[in-house]
């Protein structure tokens, strides 16, 4: 875990709020000056704090009408099964989020799709051939209450 100071955290607190804020901004927002600021949010780049930049996109603004969850149960928990099944996953643009868990079922991922008959083509076509894949079961989501994305800071 990193070793941060309250500056740290508030930066963070504002970068994970509004990633696109200026140096200037920002340094204003936590009480500093623009070179110190900038040195600090390079720091914690350079420790993998930040890990990146992104935008938050509107999925169905895009055609991405539906948002699935599927639960994988897999044939074998082998180490080289479960890396295999993961580099899959990797490699398959619709899935946004893969989650190996503890328990009855091995991952949970977040799939998008245009729409049912895009889903289901991806489904069978794509995700239940998938290597190791022993079962799978989906829920449509019919709405989202919340999303969030960072920590809690």
């Amino acid at each position: 875990m990193a070793n941060l100071d309250d500056i740290d955290r508030r930066l963070l607190a504002e970068l994970q709020a509004e990633g696109r804020v200026t140096n200037v901004e920002l340094a204003q927002r936590v009480g500093l000056t623009a070179p110190p600021c900038l040195r600090r949010v390079r720091g914690l780049e350079e420790d993998g704090v930040i890990r990146g930049y992104h935008a938050d996109l509107d999925p169905s603004k895009l055609g991405f009408a539906i948002t699935v969850f599927a639960m994988v149960s897999l044939k074998s928990q082998a180490e080289a099964s479960l890396r295999e099944f993961e580099e899959h996953m990797r490699a398959l643009p619709e899935v946004r989020e893969c989650h190996m868990l503890n328990g009855e079922i091995d991952f949970i991922l977040k799939i998008v799709s245009k729409d049912l008959q895009s889903f289901q083509e991806f489904l069978t076509g794509k995700l239940t051939p998938a290597p190791n894949v022993e079962s799978v079961k989906t829920s449509l989501t019919i709405r989202t209450a919340k999303q969030e994305p960072g920590v809690p800071l």
